[in-house]
């Protein structure tokens, strides 16, 4: 029986398996579908199929660096905390991460299809496919970004051994040790406070008149702050939108490691500046958290031991 292109993908989309496979065990069945799962089952190739559902929350974040000039950052999760320790494990993330470095995709799909660098033969879901059959838990490539900074460098931090990742594109004309080191403490400052812009510029109007509506709203709901005057209520509006641009702002936080614990880090890139005799300013930053959003399951050690031995 003629084994056409359509058959192999219907089996890949079946059981996760290589393109190869599929095709081998399509040819060792006689195109017979039901077959063929059986045939790629019995030589481990498809063991994805069972662990696909499986909730993958845990894992690591990996950054790519070239040049100082562009990163990738790339989360790619597992089961659980043991794996995500695993040498092989984080050996193919910072693999994971060189793909994503030289990738032209835009999005996590066409990503995932692209030619594997190490073996252009197979795609990059397919070498993630044959690490769940080697490391025996459900794996997800989740995300990936990429940044640049043509006119400065770029810089890393990786914390918790790879439980935070952050890379930030500072833009100068003089890049040397002490503005690596500034950007590299921004970078610590951004794993630990967790800022959504670099300053208020990023942030909408329509974000912040959506603010304002809520604060309106809870004040409202309030028998006391609802009788003040008009004025008062609009001054508390803006007081509590301010506190709370101040907490998702880069620029506008106070800098961790402030000796007067009051220098922002605005006030902070100024120093900076002032002593590299360049204007630094930070371009952009990517902060990637693992299984940030992510439902995870609760089992302990010992149960999860058992029930990989009963699989």
């Amino acid at each position: 029986m003629a084994i056409t292109a359509g058959m192999v993908k219907e089996l890949r989309e079946m059981t996760g398996a290589g393109m190869m496979d599929c095709k081998k065990a399509l040819n060792e069945t006689n195109g017979d579908m039901d077959a063929a799962v059986e045939f790629l089952r019995k030589n481990g190739q498809a063991k994805a199929e069972k662990k696909a559902s499986r909730i993958a929350a845990e894992g690591i974040v990996r950054i790519a660096i070239e040049n100082d000039k562009k990163a990738a950052i790339v989360e790619v999760n597992s089961e659980t905390d043991f794996v995500a320790k695993n040498e092989k494990f984080q050996t193919y993330v910072e693999k994971v991460a060189k793909q994503a470095l030289a990738s032209t995709s835009v999005d996590i799909d066409a990503f995932m299809d692209e030619a594997w660098m190490e073996d252009s033969s197979k795609t990059v879901k397919d070498s993630l496919v044959e690490q769940v059959a080697v490391i025996g838990e459900n794996l997800k490539i989740r995300r990936f970004e990429k940044i640049e900074a043509p006119n400065g460098c770029v810089v890393d931090y990786i914390h918790g051994g790879g439980r935070i990742g952050v890379v930030v594109a500072v833009e100068s004309e003089v890049v040397n040790d002490a503005v690596k080191e500034a950007a590299r403490n921004l970078c610590m400052q951004i794993a630990a406070l967790n800022p959504k812009y670099v300053s208020r510029d990023e942030i909408s109007a329509e974000y912040i008149a959506h603010e304002k509506e809520i604060l309106r709203a809870q004040i409202m709901n309030d028998p006391k702050e609802s009788q003040k005057p008009e004025k008062v209520i609009n001054g508390m509006i803006e007081g509590r939108v301010n506190k709370e641009l101040k907490e998702i702002c880069l620029v506008d936080q106070i800098y961790v490691k402030a000796e007067d614990g009051k220098q922002t880090v605005a006030k902070y890139l100024e120093q900076v500046s002032k002593e590299a005799g360049a204007t630094v300013k930070i371009e952009k930053f990517v902060r990637f958290e693992t299984g940030e959003g992510l439902e995870k399951k609760n089992e302990d050690f010992a149960a999860e031991v058992a029930a990989q031995m009963n699989q």
